[in-house]
């Protein structure tokens, strides 16, 4: 590698790492946010309006539109308009990847998060113990009803082999269809989703024996298990 100074001192090959990790640092940057986490976690589940994702975030218009603007020019999303809407999605595949290595990291390096979940779980009555293995492998054999509790346009976008899909807002006009000598298992977006903790809590209260699977359809596909998606060729 040459190592000739220019005009400022450097050698080529400073300016060179210089250079790739401003960009690398562009990435980090426009992650730097908790709410442009959640936008990128719910892009993951599949393409989102502005308007279904400034609902589900429970931000403004305008600032939901900004956190995806800063997204978009980092190369984490896309978006094409459609009509009078934009519909936002992920980039490329890496980008789910790089969100759960990114949750990866903090969970083995923040004590918080451990903390945080507990205190949640706690207050819900949802922190008994779990062999998570152990229910993986019953999902797997299809040993218990899996409900998919999300949204349906996020189901349709992908789904566990085998779940069927009950979004939360339905579930408590459903529960006829459910059979009551098999145990209920839910699950959402992944582990720190409300939604299918609300769904077991209310099984729990509709006298349903019901636990929650912690993975979401972006887990278990990490862990090389089938996920369906309908709506791909």
């Amino acid at each position: 590698m040459s190592t000739r100074r220019g005009k400022t001192g450097e050698t080529p090959g400073r300016r060179f790492k210089t250079a790739i990790y401003e960009q690398f640092a562009r990435v980090s940057k426009a992650l730097a946010s908790p709410h442009r986490i959640e936008l990128v976690e719910l892009l993951a589940q599949g393409p989102r309006t502005v308007d279904a994702l400034a609902r589900l975030t429970d931000m403004s218009l305008a600032n939901t539109s900004q956190h995806l603007q800063v997204l978009r020019a980092a190369g984490l999303v896309e978006a094409t308009k459609e009509g009078l809407f934009v519909t936002c999605r992920v980039s490329d595949p890496t980008v789910p990847a790089l969100l759960l290595a990114l949750r990866g990291v903090a969970e083995a390096r923040l004590a918080e998060v451990e903390r945080i979940r507990r205190e949640f779980l706690a207050e819900r009555d949802q922190l008994e113990a779990l062999d998570e293995e152990a229910l993986r492998r019953r999902v797997r054999a299809g040993e218990v009803t899996l409900l998919d509790v999300r949204p349906p346009e996020e189901f349709e976008s992908g789904h566990i082999a085998g779940a069927v899909s009950v979004p939360l807002p339905d579930l408590a006009k459903r529960l006829s269809e459910l059979p009551r000598d098999k145990e209920v298992v839910a699950y959402c977006r992944g582990p720190y989703c409300v939604l299918a903790v609300e769904a077991v809590t209310l099984l729990r209260r509709k006298g349903l024996k019901a636990v929650r699977l912690s993975d979401g359809v972006l887990d278990w596909a990490a862990r090389g298990r089938r996920v369906e998606r309908p709506g791909r060729s």
